[in-house]
């Protein structure tokens, strides 16, 4: 992705030190630093990297304005008149911030080994793993909702065979002299022991939780929170973790994908104002994936966000061929080493040669694609199992209807 893309920009005045004077200019946020531009000149006056800033803080110049000031290696850095306010700006900054810090830290772990194609097939499959076993959740938590329409529209059927019995009764009832049920006496109905449904609320898993920025209808509101994911919908939460929205999956109208690190949920009414939140993140890019396939025809990528979908979609186009062809070819590669991974004619003298990988790398290549293997074969034959679901649905709701119509015909015969 391109670290370059502006995150969001704000209208304000930089305090330059050599002229001891304010400047009037923008600031602007890409996913790696931070950029201060002077209207009149289109001067870069600012640009150094987030992992270098060792404080952010609000203060006050002359003890009068409020400022933001932003401690770069020995260097403070003075902003201040900032738009829409000063909260917004700090919340944000100080997001992205922490994120790259984080993220710096793991990257810094992980910097020690030394890499591999092995080692990079083997982030390949993992990654693949992992989007396999959130498809195979989200199939889950569809199947117990069949499971409970399929519960309830057997209780439906109960509830006709004695709406059924009733209405018989009624036709003929026991005391009319000519009825054919003179001597018989009603059948008590067995009531049917129905299990309880579970709450699936308190049993799904989490998909992905993320800290955002959250905007609710105005800039001004800007404040941390959390992002949840779940197969049922999402979950908004403040900093305190105290629920602020929840839309359920089948609530959500919109989704519109603004840039890589921001998105906004709508729910539409009639008569009321509508419910939604814009949503700012450093690791946004990790969720708009699971959301892209739990809202795949509600979700609208806008124009700066376009190049994004793009480099998502081809590598996804190819991914289940390239990654089989990876693997056989590194896999082959370890257990052949004399052996080139290519076509059998030999590769080109230009290409550069691929490095072979170790015994146990190919072992848990192996393990992995068992397990890939394998989640494939349960998330089909949890498909095959759902489609059958689908079908007695349907068949039982065609009968229900059916039976709904015979009912009502008996019943206006009887008024």
């Amino acid at each position: 992705m391109n670290e370059d893309i502006r995150i969001h920009s704000w209208p304000c005045s930089y305090y330059l030190d050599t002229s001891k004077q304010w400047i009037p200019g923008k600031l602007s946020l890409t996913a790696t630093s931070i950029k201060f531009t002077a209207d009149k000149t289109g001067e870069l006056l600012v640009d150094f990297h987030l992992s270098a800033i060792g404080e952010i803080k609000k203060e006050s110049s002359h003890l009068i304005f409020s400022s933001l000031t932003i401690l770069e290696k020995g260097t403070k850095h003075w902003f201040s008149s900032l738009h829409p306010n000063r909260n917004v700006v700090f919340n944000i900054l100080e997001h992205f911030w922490r994120e790259q810090l984080l993220s710096s830290q793991e990257a810094g772990a992980g910097a020690a080994l030394e890499s591999s194609k092995g080692k990079e097939l083997t982030g390949m499959l993992e990654g693949s793993q992992k989007r396999l076993e959130d498809t195979a959740k989200v199939l889950h938590s569809q199947g117990e909702q069949f499971d409970n329409i399929m519960r309830g529209l057997h209780k439906i059927e109960g509830d006709m065979d004695v709406a059924d019995r009733l209405l018989t009764e009624l036709e003929s009832p026991s005391w009319w002299p000519f009825s054919t049920k003179l001597w018989k006496t009603p059948v008590e109905a067995k009531p049917k022991e129905t299990p309880a449904a579970p709450d699936p609320k308190a049993q799904e898993g989490i998909l992905l939780r993320i800290p955002v920025i959250i905007t609710h209808r105005t800039d001004s509101n800007a404040k941390p929170g959390k992002l949840t994911v779940l197969p049922s919908g999402l979950e908004i939460q403040d900093c305190n973790s105290q629920l602020l929205h929840r839309f359920e999956a089948r609530d959500v109208d919109d989704i519109w994908v603004h840039t890589p690190y921001e998105i906004s949920v709508r729910q539409r009414f009639i008569g009321k104002p509508d419910t939604s939140f814009r949503l700012l993140a450093a690791r946004m890019p990790e969720a708009i994936p699971i959301l892209q396939m739990q809202f795949s025809k509600k979700i609208q990528f806008l124009e700066d966000a376009l190049g994004f979908a793009g480099a998502r979609k081809s590598p996804q186009a190819d991914l289940g061929t390239s990654i089989w062809q990876a693997a056989t070819g590194f896999l082959g590669a370890a257990v052949n080493p004399g052996t080139p991974a290519g076509s059998a004619e030999g590769p080109d003298k230009e290409q550069v040669q691929l490095q072979k990988i170790s015994q146990e790398e190919a072992k848990e290549l192996r393990q992995i694609l068992k397990k890939l293997k394998g989640l494939a074969l349960e998330t089909e034959a949890e498909l095959e199992r759902q489609d059958e679901a689908l079908d007695s649905i349907g068949s039982s709701v065609d009968r229900a209807t059916l039976t709904i119509e015979r009912q009502n015909r008996r019943m206006r015969k009887l008024t």
